[in-house]
This record gives structure tokens, C-alpha cells and sequence, in this order.
């Protein structure tokens, strides 16, 4: 059978950044407007009508079109290419090594484990292409004189070194970490405890409806988890440096911020595009790593059946 191929660790990790990149290209657009939407709170002379949703969708396709939607996706691909490359090869490797002699999955103290170690790395690897994004989505919303125009993800981080400093790469890098741990033990722990919960109960068995349905669980958790850590590290990632005085000093103080000056709420603010992207992106990401893990099992399970 196919499913006693195992799944060389490089492989893992290919096949992690391809179903995540993949996601990546089709949810772009629910980024941009999830980044605009954290951002809408800083704009003082803004109505509420305007930082809703609806009014910055509006805004944006008055501005630019459709164009508008798809800024950045040059640094969204590559981080994902380097993130979740990372996060998701590795998780998926200590996930076997983990895993018992008789097959048994770790249990969720092991696998929450896990996720906290694969999403900081990711994160840290990932950052510099994290910086480049947040900065090329939310670049539309500023004032003419203040937009940094980038043409693409190398242009942004040529002139970030450039004009900041190569070590504005990883500005915010504590924050984003902070949020990879959040994300990842919400995410891969509950995608895989939903799995193996669901597949114990006897209504399922292992196949895209398994998928999507643990793949649904772990997007509404993630959601709820991780969307005031990503606030709060978008602010810091997107911050002005005014007379050597950063905005914000790390992501508690942007979150008491934002408390202080929006409301307790607006660390929700945007948990509709926000779930909106993370709830397919999930779905998208699992089931095609799914799928590419099968369809390698079945190719080398093939020739050795040739053999």
C-alpha cells in the first residue's frame, strides 16, 4: 500500500511551502484588506463608515481597481517559501519522530510543543519577507509623500538595507515570533487533534472530508488565538521611527495602545477578513499538503511496485 511509503524529511518540508504558497496565491487579496483594515485605526481624520470593511473595500477600488487587492504578492510568496517551508517541514518531521512504535500520535501537551518550536523558527526565518509585506499591503493607505512605492519583494528589502539598515529585516521579529506560537499551537496542534478526534469517533475516515473538516476547526481557533498577537505585530512591522522614538516597544505596549486609543475590540478588528483568510488558507494549505504527500506516496510506492 501507498501509505506505508514514508516521506523523506526533505520532502516534508517541499511539500509544506508548495500547499502553503499555493493557499498564499489564492488569498492574497483577504490579506490586503485584512492588513488595511488593522491599519484603518491609525487614520484619526477617518470616519467609522470609513474604516469599515465595506468603506476601505470601496476606497481601495476607487483608488486602484481590482489591482489594489493584489499588492505584495511577490513578498507573500516568498513568505511563504521561507516561513512555512520552515514550519511546516519541520512540524511534520517532529511529528514522526514523535510518534510511537505502534503508530500512536503524540499526545497535545507534545504536539502544542512541537507547533511553539516549528512557528518560531518559521518566523525567524521568515521575517525579512514578513517586513517586506506588511509594508507593500498597507503601502496604498498612507499619504502620498509618505508611500514607499516598492515595485517588488527584492526592491523592498534592496531598500530597506539600503535606506534602514540590513537589521530592519527582522524589525519586529519578537512580535512576529510571538504571534508564530500563537499560530502554529493553535493551528497544527488543533489540525491534528481535530483529526485524530474526528477520525476516533467513527463518522469519518482519512479523505478531503476529514481534511476539511479538521482543516475548519483549526482555522476558527486560530483565528480567535493569534488575531491580537498579528494586530499588534502589524503595527510594530509598518511603525515610523519619529526623532529615534519608535511608535510602539514590543507587542504589549501596541496592544495596550490599541486598547487605550480604539477599545478593547479593535483587537479583533478585521476577524472577519481576517477568518475569512485564515479559514480557507488553512482549509487550502492542509488538504494540499494532504494531497501532495499522497501523490508522492503513490508515484514512489509505483516504481517500486515496478521494481
Amino acid at each position: 500500500m501507498s501509505d506505508s511509503v514514508p516521506l523523506p524529511p526533505l520532502v516534508k518540508f517541499f511539500n509544506g511551502g508548495l500547499s502553503a504558497t499555493v493557499a498564499t496565491v489564492i488569498v492574497h487579496p483577504l490579506d490586503v484588506l485584512k492588513n488595511r483594515m488593522q491599519m484603518a485605526g491609525r487614520d484619526v481624520t477617518a470616519t467609522e463608515a470609513q474604516k469599515s470593511m465595506g468603506g476601505i473595500v470601496r476606497s481601495m477600488i476607487k483608488e486602484k481597481g481590482v489591482t489594489a487587492f493584489y499588492p505584495g504578492l511577490s513578498a507573500g510568496i516568498l513568505r511563504q517559501a521561507t516561513y512555512s517551508t520552515t514550519r511546516l517541514g519541520m512540524y511534520n518531521s517532529l511529528f514522526t519522530i514523535m510518534t510511537g512504535e505502534d503508530n500512536k500520535p503524540p499526545n497535545l501537551l507534545v504536539k502544542l510543543s512541537l507547533a511553539l518550536v516549528s512557528g518560531v523558527t518559521g518566523a525567524a526565518v521568515g521575517t525579512p519577507a514578513e517586513v517586506a509585506l506588511i509594508r507593500m499591503t498597507s503601502d496604498g493607505q498612507l499619504p502620498l509623500s509618505e508611500r514607499r512605492g516598492y515595485t517588488s519583494v527584492f526592491n523592498a528589502l534592496a531598500r530597506i538595507a539600503k535606506e534602514e539598515g540590513i537589521a530592519t529585516w527582522w524589525r519586529g521579529c519578537i512580535a512576529t515570533m510571538g504571534r508564530a506560537a500563537v499560530v502554529n499551537m493553535a493551528q497544527l496542534a488543533s489540525y491534528s487533534q481535530s483529526k485524530e478526534i474526528y477520525l476516533k469517533s467513527g463518522y469519518f475516515k482519512d479523505n478531503i472530508i476529514l481534511h476539511f473538516a479538521s482543516s475548519m476547526t483549526s482555522g476558527a481557533i486560530t483565528t480567535v488565538a493569534s488575531l491580537p498577537v498579528d494586530i499588534a505585530k502589524t503595527r510594530i512591522q509598518s511603525m515610523k521611527i519619529i526623532d529615534g522614538v519608535p511608535e510602539y516597544t514590543g507587542t504589549i505596549n501596541a496592544m495596550v495602545k490599541v486598547v487605550k486609543n480604539e477599545g478593547f475590540f479593535n483587537l479583533w478588528k478585521g476577524i472577519v477578513p481576517y477568518f475569512a483568510r485564515i479559514g480557507p488558507h488553512t482549509v487550502l494549505t492542509f488538504i494540499a499538503l494532504e494531497k501532495f504527500n499522497e501523490a508522492y506516496k503513490v508515484i514512489v510506492y509505483d516504481r517500486q511496485s515496478k521494481k
